[in-house]
């Protein structure tokens, strides 16, 4: 629904498609993977622990009209906001420590695009819920669960609640206790589970970094299918 880094808009169709009718995501950001195609029409429940993006996900569940959205300003380069809806339209690891930005044509086109999309989907989302917290608020139940934390080592340490503030063993053995279809994302330093290559991701200026993936699904009582 809105640019956020580290999202997975551009990803999310490589990913297994949800087989249970929820989707629960315990590190949300943007949600990109429960927007993804018809995913949406899913029961969602997003769980994000930065109340900025968490009061984000409810106005637009709650409160947002089409109308409003779109009547939102436009952002001119050059101008500076102390909006946090702006600022992480910037998408870049470092905005998470601005109060203020200075607008860039990048970002400008950024919420231009974002303002279009939002308006255009509130009714997608409208059944959606959100809760505010941590990966251990989310309840015990069976469902899709699409685990995207902040990446291990410093590509993770962007966030407000960065890499640096996780126990990745916790997170680990919290996630192999969940009921249902465990879709678990990381990058090149993830060592904390059995992840296996899902692909190579093309950035600006050439970079490419390593997506990798840990799967896990309840076949029948007392059994998991792990991706390999």
């Amino acid at each position: 629904m809105f640019y956020y880094y580290g999202r997975k808009k551009q990803i999310a169709k490589h990913y297994p498609q949800p087989s249970h009718e929820m989707i629960i995501e315990p590190f949300a950001g943007a949600a990109a993977y429960s927007f993804h195609a018809d995913n949406w029409r899913k029961e969602v429940l997003l769980i994000e622990k930065d109340k900025r993006v968490a009061d984000i996900w409810d106005w637009l569940i709650n409160e947002a009209t089409s109308q409003e959205i779109k009547s939102l300003p436009d952002l001119k380069p050059g101008e500076k906001s102390s909006e946090f809806l702006h600022i992480i339209h910037a998408a870049t690891k470092q905005a998470f420590k601005y109060k203020n930005i200075k607008v860039t044509p990048v970002l400008a086109r950024n919420w231009e695009i974002s303002k279009r999309i939002m308006s255009e989907n509130l009714d997608k989302v409208s059944h959606w819920k959100v809760v505010c917290g941590d990966f251990s608020s989310a309840p015990d139940v069976e469902a899709t669960w699409f685990i995207d934390p902040p990446y291990k080592s410093e590509p993770g340490m962007g966030y407000h609640y960065s890499s640096a503030m996780l126990n990745y063993e916790e997170l680990a053995r919290w996630a192999r206790g969940r009921k249902g279809e465990v879709i678990f994302c990381e990058g090149l330093f993830g060592d904390y589970l059995p992840f296996k290559s899902l692909l190579d991701l093309k950035g600006v200026a050439g970079k490419v970094s390593k997506e990798v993936m840990y799967y896990q699904a309840e076949m029948k009582k007392g059994q998991l299918e792990i991706f390999s």
